[in-house]
């Protein structure tokens, strides 16, 4: 494991997330699940979130959109919250999750609204 790539992860995904989920995740690790937060964390938050040639913004619509497709509940809320953290509107969520109704599915994207009304309202976004 890099160190260095694991840091800029813990760092980036803090932002877009939120610490307190983050911290808990790590936390709440074990000897059978520390190394897949490891790897997440390294790999996806401390490398492919790093990269320049999409914004977070931009990476926070399309993970909406493919987690809506892989109909994954529990990953759309904390991502609905990282769109609104990296500047993602109320308003552009809804379109997002409106084109994954044509793509992806009417039922996919009722339960992509449904969860991310949820989240929304708990944030006070609307």
């Amino acid at each position: 494991m890099s160190q260095d790539r694991f840091e800029r992860g813990l760092d980036k995904r803090r932002r877009v997330l939120g610490a307190d989920y983050v911290d808990q995740s790590m936390r709440n690790a074990d000897a059978f699940t520390r190394p897949l937060q490891q790897l997440v964390t390294e790999y996806c938050w401390g490398e492919v979130w790093q990269r320049e040639g999409l914004s977070d913004r931009d990476r926070s619509m399309i993970n909406l959109a493919m987690i809506t497709a892989l109909n994954r509940p529990h990953e759309l809320r904390l991502h609905v919250r990282g769109a609104i953290n990296n500047g993602l509107g109320v308003d552009e969520i809804r379109e997002i999750l409106l084109q994954t109704a044509v793509y992806c599915g009417v039922p996919a994207a009722i339960d992509a609204f449904r969860q991310a009304r949820e989240v929304l309202t708990e944030m006070g976004e609307i």
